[in-house]
């Protein structure tokens, strides 16, 4: 027999931690919430659910909503889901890039979401030693900013992450991009 709606909300709460919103959000449908429960499990069995869980219930229900679209003619699969999911765990790509990425996998562009970032060449940088220079550069190139973050105004520090975001091309770690600035701005 099949797990009633309510069984099933309970479980995703306690084997994923999901709020009640999210379990209620998806098992709005049987499809929807098997194509989460595919996602989690091909991503590893759970340790990426919320991850998982908000992109069925952001990207994926966006994509579908606009092109009038049931969860069962995705064309992103939820093993690809799952791939993208990893990318963005392990900090292979940021959540931005990881748009990009969907957006890729969307159109056919890539079986997987390894295969779209190799081709497009969209892994994120992690080496202080590639983004310390751009870092510089920036804080070099904008003084004002760097005055106003000192005096400071939080704007400032954001307008500046934002540059070096720019200068990337996107593809500097967020994270590491405000410690390293922080620390250099100190």
């Amino acid at each position: 027999m099949p797990e009633l709606p309510r069984q099933l909300i309970a479980r995703l709460q306690s084997e994923f931690g999901l709020s009640e919103y999210d379990a209620h959000t998806l098992t709005g449908s049987r499809e929807t919430a098997q194509y989460f429960l595919d996602a989690v499990k091909a991503a590893g069995d759970g340790k990426n659910a919320k991850l998982s869980a908000n992109w069925v219930m952001g990207e994926v229900a966006a994509r579908l909503n606009k092109e009038e679209l049931a969860i069962t003619a995705s064309p992103v699969s939820a093993v690809q889901l799952a791939g993208l999911v990893q990318r963005i765990a392990d900090n292979t790509i940021s959540n931005n890039i990881a748009k990009k990425v969907f957006e890729a996998l969307w159109n056919g562009e890539g079986a997987t979401a390894d295969a779209i970032i190799e081709a497009k060449g969209l892994k994120q940088v992690t080496d202080v030693s590639a983004i310390e220079p751009i870092i510089d550069e920036v804080i070099a190139n904008n003084a004002k900013n760097v005055e106003e973050y000192r005096a400071g105004k939080e704007k400032a520090f954001n307008a500046l992450v934002g540059q070096v975001m720019k200068a990337s091309k996107g593809k500097a770690s967020p994270a590491q991009v405000n410690e390293l600035l922080k620390k250099k701005l100190g």
